[in-house]
């Protein structure tokens, strides 16, 4: 479609040039994210089952000033929406020129329309246009830079966490493994499986960590914590414009009583430092949460963040973990024996996105 002098139109990201042009103009964009990138696009659709779509606003001069990435969500049970970016914290408008934030919402919008969805979901990124609803306050960020060493590091906590985190590092069984090949995908998804089944939510499909790595490359890992030869703690990592950004992580039952979640950051930030990273960025959590509460005792100011939505062709999805219809779902899930979970688990987080 055109909108005004801008062409929007859907990259084919089967197409090796197409991808590259969008991946090149989120690398060069200061506020892109790795939830921007084809990479991630791609990631999620192979490893779950929906379908992904690179909007993208382009100049006369042929150049892309513009670009959203969305996945086409779908379930039995929360139903569908349109969702920048499926499974991610961020997303929404990447544009370079102002007149493309309105072209691309406009896109969005009627591809809803045209398909029947529902909604549309954007996490991040300016206010696509009028009628979209801005929600603020849900969720918290929390990112602060990396410091000189370990010393400052470890300083930087606050003093009461300071000393839960010299525990681990004094105790001797537990050691760290950083890597990418097969048993570190096997330790960290047997450990997240059990950490996200203790809270009360379906872990994603296994295959959806293999795409993430395998299409990030280089810039994600996986770091490990075991005490002895059993993973304790682990951590699926991305690494972009500087960041450090821990995104799939958990400990087993025992990290508590181990501080083995404690030890697994702080081993973190200083792989990141010998990346060359300058920031940590620990993800969004849910405002007034355990987690959000554990990280702000890290020594992570909170910041709130902020969503959008359009309502298509109906209601919004009901994926809040705070209402009280999927708070029953949670305290069943946590009910489940793990090998349950994790057969089940994956066909109902495929939906949520």
């Amino acid at each position: 479609m055109m909108a005004g002098e801008l062409l929007v139109t859907a990259l084919d990201l089967t197409d090796p040039a197409q991808r590259q042009a969008a991946d090149a103009f989120v690398m060069g964009h200061g506020e892109g994210t790795p939830f921007h990138r084809p990479a991630w696009l791609l990631a999620v659709a192979r490893g779950t089952g929906n379908r992904a779509h690179m909007l993208s606003a382009v100049a006369p001069s042929g150049q892309i000033v513009g670009l959203l990435p969305l996945h086409h969500v779908k379930s039995l049970l929360f139903g569908q929406a349109l969702v920048s970016s499926g499974f991610a914290v961020d997303g929404g408008i990447l544009a370079s020129d102002p007149a493309a934030v309105s072209a691309l919402a406009a896109a969005c919008e009627g591809m809803a329309r045209d398909g029947g969805i529902a909604s549309v979901e954007i996490r991040g990124g300016p206010v696509p246009a009028e009628g979209w609803a801005r929600h603020e306050g849900s969720h918290l960020g929390f990112t602060r830079p990396l410091a000189a060493d370990d010393e400052a590091e470890l300083l930087a906590v606050p003093r009461k966490h300071r000393a839960e985190l010299r525990k681990a590092l004094a105790n001797d069984a537990l050691r760290v493994e950083i890597g990418r090949d097969a048993r570190h995908r096997q330790a960290h998804y047997r450990v997240y499986s059990e950490s996200v089944r203790n809270l009360g939510t379906p872990v994603f499909p296994a295959r959806l960590f293999r795409e993430v790595l395998r299409q990030f490359g280089e810039d994600a890992d996986i770091l490990v914590v075991l005490e002895g030869d059993r993973p304790v703690s682990a951590v699926l990592t991305l690494y972009h414009h500087g960041r450090v950004m821990p995104f799939w992580g958990g400990g087993i039952g025992d990290a508590r009583r181990l501080r083995s979640n404690e030890l697994m950051y702080y081993r973190l930030m200083a792989h990141g430092r010998d990346r060359g990273m300058t920031m940590f960025d620990f993800g969004r959590s849910k405002t007034g949460s355990g987690q959000a509460a554990w990280k702000k005792s890290f020594g992570f100011d909170p910041v709130p963040l902020s969503y959008h939505s359009w309502p298509a062709n109906g209601g919004m999805r009901d994926i809040n973990p705070n209402s009280p219809q999927y708070q029953r779902r949670i305290e069943l899930w946590k009910k489940l024996p793990l090998p349950v979970a994790n057969l089940i688990g994956p066909f109902i987080a495929r939906g949520l996105g």
